[in-house]
């Protein structure tokens, strides 16, 4: 396609780590097709993760509310739109793009062979990343994958000033991502703990408003070791904490995703959820010794689930309680003696 002029709408609406996922499709969009305008449709409280890429023309947001809603698709007719890639594909999706009346591709979901390898053990999943599936949705306009991974932009005002941390960390920091929508994909309280007294450097806990009272309690286990950084930033300075610093331990969740954009080390601990999904940490193909994926393995009920649950189906939560955390803290040591 090379026709110029052309508008291009995409669909995510969530969450997070999905929306960062959805970035080399954005870019190669626009850098592939000439004069082309590329919009993208999303949830209201995750238009931030968009507002500094430089290939977004505008970002609208999904309305829920009927009056509300119609606006929007009024909105979104008179764009008149070459083209929708719909990387949602849910009924939501389906219905926008059925009122728009336009061209449009989605990818392949794969929740049939997803269902049978949570419920009956059987994995039929190709050995693809979600990302390259989402190229999929492109194929129709001839635009091909990069290969530069994913891209998460920050401005100046999103890194915080040296004198909101403490001095001490300023000479570096590793960063431990405490929450997740889903508590079968967290670290327990307990294992954090252990990690951060193996752990030599300092580290910034990083999370949202709802993981400060556990990160508190971390924090006041450790000492001034530990700086609870959780809901005391947005998600762009948040970026950009994990941007500075020596590397993350994160679970499978939007940090995770975060670290990968921004080219970072990450350790990769995996509870309920299985690499297999194909959203483990997507990184150019010269940068794959930056991940590692730390999972208990042979265990019999894992994956429990595609996304989570509040609490462990078995109630042993084995599949983050026999991590492994002294290699954790051996490899998150070896950032911290390299930085030295």
């Amino acid at each position: 396609m090379d026709d110029g002029n052309l508008k291009i709408l995409v669909i995510r609406f969530s969450s997070i780590g999905d929306i960062v996922l959805t970035s080399p499709i954005v870019r190669c969009l626009k850098k592939q097709i000439k004069n082309c305008e590329i919009h993208f449709l999303t949830k209201q409280q995750n238009a931030v993760i968009l507002q500094n890429n430089p290939y977004i023309s505008k970002v609208y947001t999904l309305q829920t509310s009927f009056h509300s809603k119609q606006e929007m698709i009024n909105e979104l007719r008179k764009e008149n739109y070459a083209f929708v890639v719909d990387l949602q594909k849910n009924l939501r999706s389906f219905r926008i793009k059925l009122s728009l009346r336009k061209p449009n591709a989605s990818f392949p979901k794969l929740n049939l062979k997803k269902w049978l390898l949570v419920h009956c053990k059987k994995n039929y999943l190709p050995n693809i990343h979600i990302v390259d599936r989402y190229f999929e949705a492109v194929k129709r306009l001839n635009v091909s994958n990069d290969g530069k991974g994913l891209d998460y932009f920050l401005q100046e005002e999103d890194y915080i000033p040296n004198d909101a941390l403490p001095l001490s960390f300023q000479s570096g920091y590793i960063v431990i991502a405490v929450g997740s929508k889903h508590e079968t994909k967290q670290i327990p309280f307990d294992i954090i703990i252990r990690l951060c007294q193996k752990i030599k450097g300092n580290i910034i806990l990083v999370g949202d408003i709802n993981d400060k009272p556990i990160a508190n309690k971390i924090e006041n286990a450790i000492g001034s070791r530990v700086f609870n950084a959780c809901g005391a930033f947005t998600i762009n300075q948040t970026a950009a904490l994990i941007d500075n610093s020596l590397g993350i331990i994160t679970p499978d969740t939007g940090a995770m995703h975060i670290a990968a954009a921004r080219k970072k080390d990450i350790i990769s601990v995996w509870g309920n959820t299985v690499k297999e999904f194909g959203m483990y940490p997507y990184l150019p193909q010269d940068m794959q010794d930056k991940y590692y994926i730390m999972e208990v393995e042979n265990l019999p009920c894992r994956p429990c689930s595609k996304l989570g649950f509040k609490k462990c189906p078995k109630k042993h939560f084995n599949c983050m309680r026999l991590q492994d955390v002294d290699k954790i803290a051996e490899i998150a040591n070896e950032w911290v003696d390299s930085y030295d």
